[in-house]
């Protein structure tokens, strides 16, 4: 098994395309650390392979409630494939609801705007508890 470390580059696209130029630096400094490359794969392709580790029993009866936050200029999962998952949740009985955070990217729960997306969730889970 390997493990990759993005570059700062590739950490600024993919993570945190939406914030300034410091926190930026900050984060990279902050939260990068090596991890497996497998899983990464795995998920890439679960859509393409039925056997997949990573496929997802999306019509499953014991699912809760589910939220999907999504980042508006999210660039490791964009918008369309956000879309995807929430018409396929949606499929389920259970209370689906998908929330887009406008101006955010990846970094939705480590960035400085992390409050937003918490203020998010707790108003779902009150209203679904």
């Amino acid at each position: 098994m390997f493990t990759q470390l993005l570059t700062y580059e590739q950490f600024r696209f993919a993570f945190v395309n939406a914030v300034d130029e410091a926190e930026a630096k900050t984060l990279y400094e902050t939260y990068p650390v090596p991890g497996a490359g497998r899983p990464l794969f795995q998920a890439a392709a679960a859509n393409l392979n039925p056997r997949s580790a990573a496929k997802v029993d999306s019509r499953t009866l014991e699912r809760g409630p589910m939220l999907i936050i999504s980042g508006e200029r999210d660039h490791t999962v964009p918008p369309a494939i956000v879309n995807a998952s929430y018409k396929l949740q949606r499929r389920n009985t259970a209370v689906t609801e998908l929330k887009r955070i406008a101006g955010r990217g990846h970094s939705l729960v480590f960035d400085s705007g992390w409050a937003d997306v918490a203020e998010a969730a707790l108003a779902f889970v009150k209203q679904h508890h």
